[in-house]
């Protein structure tokens, strides 16, 4: 861990992958095998970053594993498991270590993309795990905060955005992590890793690309801001032009 300054803010960045998750389902019971987390100041400097498979879950659950929806990437987890490069945790180990960790830094504010399904699935591991003896995986008033509702709010209604025009089969703007990295870092062609600390270092640098706009923005987790980069386009009339 780096030395703490007191003077500065630091908050918790963290990013799952799940097992036994039903994607476009409203019911979300999904089970962490992999988290990535990273202590972060406003700036992006990286203080803490750690990532680990969840015992239980990873080790225990094979017939469950092998229907996850990033099951393909698996042997590149056995071979940094088998290499040391990669560690095991149990889920009660990981929310005791990351609550320390918390503790130290003074953070009260953790921010995931879709923070709600990170946060939810975490709470379901943790109650898979010990039969709901302990129900929630994040410290007692720990506040949840949404990077995507933020990038939404502050990059994806930017007219270079916009005027980049580009879709999903709905009509609607790709706001993705992935797409909002490639917009931020002019990298067109970036594909995202899915690999929890990996996405945490890029959703970092979208927080901290958020933070240095000094624009309001919203900060809890919202099912429906996609739609706000079509309400601006809208609104400037780009269809127009």
């Amino acid at each position: 861990m780096k030395k703490i300054d007191k003077r500065k803010k630091y908050v918790l960045v963290i990013d799952v992958e799940t097992a036994n998750t039903i994607i476009d389902s409203k019911f979300n019971d999904g089970l962490v095998y992999d988290i990535g987390f990273g202590v972060y100041d406003k700036k992006g400097n990286e203080y803490v970053a750690k990532s680990w498979t969840i015992k239980e879950i990873f080790d225990k659950e094979e017939e469950l594993m092998q229907s996850a929806y990033y099951a393909w990437k698996l042997p590149r987890y056995y071979e940094e498991l088998k290499n040391g490069t990669r560690q095991t945790m149990t889920i009660k180990g990981a929310k005791k270590y990351i609550a320390k960790v918390m503790e130290t830094y003074n953070i009260t504010e953790v921010y995931a993309y879709n923070a709600k399904f990170d946060k939810q699935t975490l709470d379901n591991t943790i109650r898979f795990v010990t039969k709901s003896k302990e129900r929630y995986f994040f410290p007692y008033g720990t506040e949840i905060k949404d990077i995507w509702n933020m990038a939404c709010c502050v990059l994806c209604t930017q007219k270079t955005f916009l005027k980049q025009n580009i879709r999903n089969d709905k009509g609607n703007f790709i706001t993705n992590a992935e797409r909002v990295f490639g917009y931020i870092s002019c990298q067109s062609d970036f594909e995202e890793d899915h690999i929890g600390l990996q996405d945490v270092r890029i959703e970092a640098q979208i927080l901290a690309r958020c933070f240095a706009q000094h624009k309001h923005m919203e900060t809890n987790p919202y099912h429906a801001n996609w739609r706000l980069p079509r309400k601006k386009y809208e609104e400037l009339g780009l269809e127009c032009a």
